[in-house]
């Protein structure tokens, strides 16, 4: 399947549009952080420009937490310096928590309060008035697509109305930059595209720059650039067409019942590249299709079940890149 095929790509307003130059909104030189004797992030950089959506792609334990950790102050590096506008400022800075809206993974919404008293009480306590914080509020359920549940408990939303309605608490204090960790995990197709909709949304109503984590290959298609997280370091920056372009030609998938042992006769036999999966072997080629009757002819029948041919996607350029493969919740 291509890229192209993916719901948020093929959702994804264009970015940015080029102008005179200016300083990313948020750069990271450097980063690092060390937990005991193992070293978590090695000098990770990136920066995000005005207006992008830059995603960190990486699976679980590349890193992704611990650097959402240090952006919104949790913790402190071991090393390495943040920019903000062109400006310097310490970790966990004040300077830099009000300029952030922060969506963690974990639900943050009082369930009891309806969805219009979870976004007002959000701008109280970010030092809203109580007129300002209710119309601020409605503003953004509105751009959420959830004015007609302004009233619903946010206990009784669906797991994809909460997860908009995070998205509006985030910003009540309209934030230069809107992070979130992990956006759709555990949320279903649909309600996946209508979080990226808003997130879409928000950005352009709100003029924000959106930082995110995620493992989900379709999420990553959403962005407008990836930074490739993997082992705590930053190991390729691109676009997803970019990134999918590093892997030359047609991925071919076949399915066997001894992966592993199909994947080394490959190698000795046909002097390919071939890697083993939990289903089957994946070969990159250019002209995968000629690579059919060479595996008819080299290996007798029940080596292998089906062969699939296909253009490369983000997982397979993430594998390519770093040896390893992304979870996929799709």
């Amino acid at each position: 399947m291509s890229g192209s095929s993916h719901p948020a790509m093929a959702a994804r307003p264009p970015g940015p549009a080029a102008g005179p130059a200016a300083p990313p909104r948020l750069a990271v030189r450097d980063l690092a952080f060390r937990y005991g004797d193992r070293e978590v992030l090695r000098r990770v950089s990136f920066e995000v420009a005005p207006g992008e959506i830059l995603g960190l792609l990486g699976p679980n334990g590349a890193g992704k937490s611990t650097l959402f950790s240090i952006l919104t102050g949790l913790l402190l590096p071991s090393g390495g310096a943040i920019r903000l506008d062109g400006q310097e400022v310490p970790p966990g800075a004040r300077a830099l928590r009000a300029r952030l809206g922060v969506v963690f993974q974990a639900p943050s919404l009082d369930a009891k309060l309806t969805a219009l008293e979870n976004l007002t009480l959000g701008g109280l306590l970010f030092g809203l008035g109580r007129r300002e914080a209710r119309d601020r509020a409605r503003e953004l359920l509105s751009a959420a697509g959830l004015a007609d549940r302004a009233s619903d408990q946010a206990g009784k939303l669906s797991g994809g109305m909460r997860r908009r309605l995070e998205l509006g608490r985030a910003l009540v204090h309209r934030p230069a930059i809107l992070l979130m960790d992990e956006p759709t995990t555990g949320l279903d197709a649909a309600a996946f595209r209508q979080t990226w909709q808003a997130v879409h949304a928000l950005r352009e109503r709100e003029g924000l720059t959106v930082l995110l984590t995620t493992h989900r290959p379709d999420e990553a298609e959403a962005c407008d650039r990836l930074a490739v997280l993997a082992r705590g370091r930053v190991v390729a920056t691109g676009t997803p067409e970019a990134l999918r372009a590093r892997v030359p030609g047609d991925v071919v998938t076949i399915e066997a019942d001894d992966p592993a042992a199909l994947a080394r006769d490959i190698r000795e036999r046909l002097g390919l590249e071939a890697r083993p999966g939990p289903h089957g072997v994946q070969v990159e080629r250019e002209r995968g299709h000629e690579l059919v009757p060479r595996l008819v002819e080299a290996f007798p029948r029940g080596r292998f079940r089906a062969v699939a041919l296909r253009r490369p996607s983000l997982a397979d350029a993430f594998l390519a890149l770093t040896g390893e493969a992304l979870e996929d919740d799709a």
